[in-house]
């Protein structure tokens, strides 16, 4: 089982999830942050840090989301190929995170 962070990340970009990750599975998109699905322990410590909620179990993820499951394992795989890092320190989020938050209801 693993964690799979949803679209309503895209555009947010918060990255309070990747400071009590104890692996290292969270990859950086230009938009959003994903998880590697074969690094993810199942946890849970991101859950609850996530400001916009964006995180689920993939047992508990609502059916809207579907598609972020493929999205995770193809992108995270995508990236790790490539060489690049996963993420493991807080960044600032995206200059429109503030007004997506909003729109999210948080």
């Amino acid at each position: 089982m693993a964690h799979i962070v949803t679209s309503k990340c895209r555009g947010c970009k918060f990255t309070d999830c990747v400071e009590v990750c104890p692996v290292t599975c969270f990859y950086e998109l230009d938009d959003q942050v994903i998880i590697h699905p074969d690094e993810c322990i199942d946890c849970r410590a991101c859950v609850e840090e996530c400001p916009v909620q964006a995180i689920y179990a993939d047992t508990d993820l609502p059916s809207e989301f579907e598609a972020d499951i493929e999205f995770n394992a193809t992108q995270a795989a995508r990236i790790k190929e490539a060489g690049q890092d996963a993420i493991v320190q807080k960044k600032e989020p995206l200059p429109t995170a503030a007004q997506k938050k909003a729109e999210l209801g948080y």
